[in-house]
C-alpha cells in the first residue's frame, strides 16, 4: 500500500480543551459499526450513559445544546477519560485526518475544518511537498479504472507544480489549471484518454526548453486578457456564486447568520460600492497575503479531491470546485475585512476558511450539491470562473508589488 501525506502533516497537534472551536460540537458525530457494537456491550454506569446518549437509529452521539453528550465542561471527551482512547469511534480517532482511498493507495491529509489544521495549511509559506511511502500489501478494487487513475495522478502532479510556480501570478496559475482539467475531461468524454500524455507535455512545456515555457505563458497571457474585468463587473458573477450558500444543508448553528451578514456586506449596496471595497482590499495589507493564501487553498483542494474523478470521470468538475471554493473563501474574507474596519489578520482568514470547510466538506449532501452546481450552474461556467479569477485589480496589485 502506498501512503501519501503533505509535508506538514506530522506537525499537527490537537490542543484539546484549548481549542476555540471544538470539533465535538456543532455537527453530528457518526459512529462506525464496530464502535457501535462495542458501546452496545458496555456494562455498568458508564455503559448505561452510553446507551442513553446514542441515537441508535442514526448511529450518532446525541447532542445537548449543540454539544456532544460526552463533551464535558472542560471541553474534553468523557469516553476518552473514562474508558481510554481505544474506545473512541473511528470519526473521533481519526479527525482531523482525511483519507482518500484508491486501489493500492491511501492519501491522508488534514481537514481545514479543524482550526489548528487550517493554521498549518494556510500558514505554510513554502510550496507544499508531498511525502510518499510504501507499507504493507495493496488492496484490489473491482471495476477500478487504473489507467484513468494514473492519468489523473499525472495531471494532478502537473497542476500542483503549476500552482506552486511563483514566477507566474496566482490568477494565471489557477486559470491554466482550469484549462488543463477542461481539456483532460474532453478527452475522457471523447474516448481519447491515450492523448493525455501529449496534453500534459503541452501544458508543462519543458524544464530544459525555456522557449516552450515562454510560448505557453505568452499564449495564456493573450487568452486571459479577454477575461480580465473590473471589480464592478465582477460583482454580478460573485453575487450569483455566493447564492449557493442558500442551497446548502446547514451544519453549524451560527453559519446562516454568518453567511447572511457577509451577503449583505458584500452585495447589499450595489456594484459600485462592491468594486471600491474589493479594490481597496486587494491593494491593502491583506491583498499582499492573498496570492499565498490562494495558492495554499488551491493546493489543498486539488490534492484532496482531484483524483476522486476516477469515480465520476469528471476532473474538470473537481478543478472547478477547487477554484470556486477558493473564490468563495476569499469573498467571505472580504466581508470580514469590511466588518472589522477594513482589517484582516491571518487568524481572521483562518477562521473564515475553517468555517467554510466545516459547512461544505463534512456534508455529503453539500459536497454533492456543490458538484451539481459545478456541472450545471451558469455561475460556475469556465468563462465566469476565469472572469472572477482574473479580475483586473488583483493582477495590477501584484505587478506593482513586483
Amino acid at each position: 500500500m502506498i501512503y501519501t501525506i503533505p509535508h506538514y502533516y506530522k506537525q499537527f497537534r490537537c490542543i484539546a480543551s484549548g481549542c476555540m472551536d471544538t470539533c465535538c460540537a456543532g455537527w453530528a458525530i457518526m459512529i462506525d459499526r464496530k464502535a457501535l457494537e462495542n458501546y452496545r456491550q458496555m456494562k455498568g454506569p458508564f455503559g448505561n450513559r452510553l446507551h442513553n446518549s446514542i441515537n441508535w437509529k442514526e448511529a450518532s452521539f446525541r447532542q445537548y445544546e449543540g454539544r456532544c453528550a460526552f463533551l464535558n465542561e472542560e471541553n474534553l471527551c468523557d469516553i476518552y477519560a473514562e474508558t481510554g482512547p481505544e474506545n473512541l469511534c473511528r470519526t473521533c480517532r481519526t479527525y482531523p485526518r482525511h483519507i482518500e482511498e484508491f486501489e493500492g493507495c491511501r492519501e491522508i491529509s488534514l481537514c481545514m475544518s479543524c482550526i489548528e489544521a487550517a493554521k498549518l495549511i494556510l500558514g505554510c509559506e513554502e510550496p507544499v511537498r508531498f511525502i510518499t511511502k510504501e507499507d504493507g500489501k495493496a488492496e484490489s478494487y473491482e471495476d477500478f479504472d487504473f489507467f484513468l487513475y494514473t492519468k489523473l495522478m499525472d495531471t494532478r502532479e502537473l497542476a500542483l507544480s503549476l500552482l506552486q510556480d511563483r514566477s507566474m501570478d496566482i490568477s494565471m496559475r489557477i486559470s491554466i489549471c482550469l484549462a488543463l482539467a477542461h481539456d483532460l475531461e474532453r478527452r475522457i468524454r471523447q474516448g481519447r484518454l491515450f492523448d493525455a500524455d501529449a496534453l500534459l507535455m503541452r501544458y508543462a512545456g519543458s524544464s530544459d526548453d525555456y522557449r516552450a515555457i515562454q510560448e505557453r505563458d505568452g499564449f495564456f497571457h493573450r487568452k486571459l486578457a479577454d477575461y480580465r474585468m473590473t471589480q464592478v463587473a465582477r460583482y454580478g458573477i460573485m453575487k450569483e456564486m455566493f447564492g449557493i450558500f442558500k442551497d446548502l444543508e446547514v451544519l453549524g448553528q451560527d453559519w446562516p447568520d454568518f453567511a447572511s451578514r457577509a451577503d449583505r456586506t458584500l452585495y447589499g449596496e450595489g456594484e459600485t460600492v462592491y468594486g471600491e471595497m474589493r479594490t481597496a482590499f486587494l491593494n491593502g495589507p491583506a491583498g499582499k497575503k492573498l496570492p499565498l493564501w490562494r495558492e495554499q487553498l488551491m493546493v489543498y483542494f486539488v490534492f484532496t479531491y482531484f483524483c476522486g474523478a476516477v469515480y465520476n470521470n469528471s476532473p474538470f468538475r473537481k478543478m472547478k470546485m477547487a477554484a470556486a471554493c477558493t473564490l468563495l473563501i476569499e469573498e467571505l474574507a472580504l466581508a470580514v475585512w469590511q466588518q472589522n474596519g477594513r482589517q484582516l489578520e491571518f487568524l481572521d482568514f483562518v477562521d473564515v476558511a475553517h468555517r467554510f470547510s466545516r459547512e461544505v466538506e463534512h456534508s455529503d449532501i453539500n459536497k454533492g450539491r456543490l458538484e451539481d452546481w459545478m456541472a450545471k450552474g451558469k455561475a460556475f461556467s469556465l468563462e465566469h470562473l476565469l472572469n472572477a479569477v482574473n479580475s483586473a485589480d488583483i493582477q495590477e496589485a501584484e505587478m506593482e508589488r513586483d
